[in-house]
């Protein structure tokens, strides 16, 4: 399995090359491989700070990994600056609009910046066979009018993961494979004393992910070839079931339109959830922890594995400054293979390139990140490709809890969703 995983990389790398090949003359124009930065030129990096509470320690990583460039590299200093994730997208907006803005940042927004000419393309920073190595879904999920400007760093596809110990109490074999079986698995933990037998994560910080996982499992999701479309049968019926199944029958805990991821994983490594969606940043958590977990596919409606949602955050490289050719050579230290696994493959989160997700697969060490790795390719994202995004994200993050209350009303909630999204976009094209 791994060797055909392997030529199929292989295979998907050629054919990126041969389908950029007319743009290989471009690219050598630009010189960037090996080159040279003016002696005394910097980087202003500005990135995003977590709370280790949650696993991810990422603060020591990027001190490393600016440290071993700037061995390598002498001439340029980088500038980094830290911000606390929940604030990164406004500081950077802000900086932005008083024309501050940074050589390269990472954020959850790029489309706008794209749009609005302030970035350079990936063609401009990488040469093509580096191109050719990011995980193709997603490298295409930064992509806005066919050029490629969101760099996926830190990424992620969710699993769904169980506690061993409540599961085996509960007299349950495994993990769930449909949504039937889900909440059969979810009845008997609640039969057993568990506290939320399914950990279903609601509230405002990122219910647009739990969200997008049950309608992608229901053959639906955010938009289809024309746009926003929220109100389709799939999800109504998703959030219908959600609701009726889990939600009325007092499965998915006292409030789930309350509850966050943070406070999902800490309930879960204290052992009152039974099973939640959850990144792989909750093994290490969990190991520490000594919480007996598992993790398999979230189950699709009907059966199997449906399409995995991907996750991820983006780097950026802005035009103000004309640093190109810096930017160029950090970004290509950053994603060479080996300092690649520093920030990808490390528990945190997952490579996006095909060569580090296969170093990945050979270490026995990173054994535990494979499952996730390997359904990166598969991957499907919200349109964080899209200027209105964020605006229908914040709706999202509000009003979708509202749909699976006791009397709530997911076509109702659906509608609204999808009206707000014509504003948006409407709003969003004035504003270009």
């Amino acid at each position: 399995m791994r060797d055909e995983q392997g030529v199929a990389r292989a295979v998907r790398r050629r054919q990126f090359l041969l389908q950029t090949a007319g743009l290989a003359g471009t690219t050598a124009a630009f010189g960037l491989t090996g080159c040279g930065a003016d002696p005394g030129a910097k980087l202003d990096v500005l990135v995003a700070s977590y709370d280790k509470s949650v696993g991810a320690s990422l603060g020591d990583q990027w001190g490393k990994v600016v440290a071993a460039f700037e061995k390598r590299h002498p001439r340029i200093r980088v500038d980094l600056e830290r911000i606390p994730y929940d604030r990164i997208d406004r500081t950077l907006a802000q900086r932005v609009e008083e024309g501050r803005a940074p050589d390269l940042a990472q954020s959850n927004v790029f489309a706008p910046y794209a749009e609005d000419d302030q970035l350079y393309t990936m063609s401009e920073l990488f040469d093509i066979a580096t191109q050719a190595d990011f995980i193709r879904s997603f490298a295409d999920a930064g992509t806005v009018d066919h050029a490629s400007y969101g760099i996926p760093f830190l990424a992620s596809t969710p699993r769904l993961f169980y506690n061993k110990e409540l599961f085996r109490r509960a007299r349950l074999d495994g993990a769930p494979t449909s949504w039937g079986e889900l909440r059969s698995a979810a009845e008997a933990l609640k039969s057993s004393g568990v506290k939320t037998p399914y950990g279903l994560q609601l509230g405002p910080e990122a219910a647009e992910d739990e969200a997008l996982s049950w309608l992608l499992a229901a053959g639906g999701g955010y938009t289809d070839l024309t746009g926003y479309a929220f109100e389709v049968p799939a999800n109504v019926d998703a959030l219908t079931w959600v609701r009726d199944e889990l939600v009325a029958e007092g499965l998915a805990g006292a409030a789930p339109s309350e509850l966050n991821r943070t406070a999902a994983y800490a309930q879960f490594l204290r052992g009152e959830i039974g099973m939640l969606i959850a990144h792989p940043v909750l093994m290490g958590a969990a190991d520490r922890a000594r919480i007996p977990y598992a993790h398999a596919p979230f189950p699709e409606k009907d059966g199997g594995a449906p399409v995995p949602l991907g996750l991820s955050d983006w780097l950026m490289a802005f035009k103000r400054n004309n640093r190109r050719k810096e930017c160029g050579v950090f970004l290509d230290f950053l994603y060479s293979s080996t300092s690649a696994l520093t920030y990808g493959g490390s528990g945190s989160a997952l490579p996006v390139t095909y060569s580090a997700a296969d170093a990945v697969g050979a270490e026995s060490s990173q054994g535990p990140l494979r499952e996730f790795v390997d359904q990166m390719a598969q991957a499907q994202f919200a349109p964080v490709n899209m200027r209105s995004w964020p605006a229908v994200r914040a709706a999202i993050r509000t009003d979708v809890g509202r749909a699976v209350r006791k009397g709530g009303e997911p076509g109702t909630v659906l509608r609204s969703l999808d009206e707000t999204a014509a504003e948006a976009d409407s709003d969003a094209s004035t504003s270009r």
